[in-house]
């Protein structure tokens, strides 16, 4: 008869709580996006990539706690989400200083081209491959004197370090 490890319920609770924030995280820009009206440039896209990524491997380190994987399963993931989010703060950090004019954003953070519908039908196709976002260089909106790429950084820190004490606590 074969035994299974008893769920680690810290592990669990850390891995649970890691999807979630980062869940609700990139759910606030996807609303100042579609409710707002927000539209995003390129780096605010790039910076969406880590969550995208990080919340199937956060659930999965949660399952992973629930189930009763062995904990370097659980670690690992916690692990590979926790490094995600920092990766995601170091865009976040590159978008800011690009926002404050401390360094050049790449070529594809310039303005220009339109970011309205066409007003034809027929024009739609071609329009849609001219259309192009706001510049990186302005902050579209701060809240507390902090753009949206700063509080993205917070949040990532904030995520970063959920699943590092996630990870320890795993052990």
């Amino acid at each position: 008869m074969t035994q299974t490890a008893p769920v680690s319920r810290p592990a669990f609770g850390y891995s649970a709580l890691l999807a979630i924030g980062m869940a609700a995280t990139i759910g606030t820009a996807l609303g100042f996006q579609y409710i707002g009206g927000y539209v995003p440039c390129a780096l605010c896209l790039e910076q969406r990539q880590p969550y995208y990524y990080g919340i199937p491997v956060a659930i999965l380190a949660a399952i992973s706690a629930l189930v009763g994987l062995p904990s370097w399963i659980t670690r690992t993931l916690l692990a590979i989400a926790g490094i995600m989010m920092v990766v995601g703060g170091g865009i976040g950090v590159y978008h800011a200083g690009v926002e404050w004019h401390f360094w050049e954003g790449p070529t594809t953070c310039a303005s220009g081209g339109s970011s309205a519908a066409a007003p034809k039908a027929g024009d739609l196709l071609g329009q849609l491959n001219t259309l192009k976002g706001p510049s990186c260089t302005e902050a579209a909106l701060r809240v507390l004197g902090v753009s949206m790429a700063g509080w993205n950084v917070i949040a990532s820190i904030i995520l970063a370090a959920i699943a590092f004490v996630g990870l320890r606590k795993a052990a």
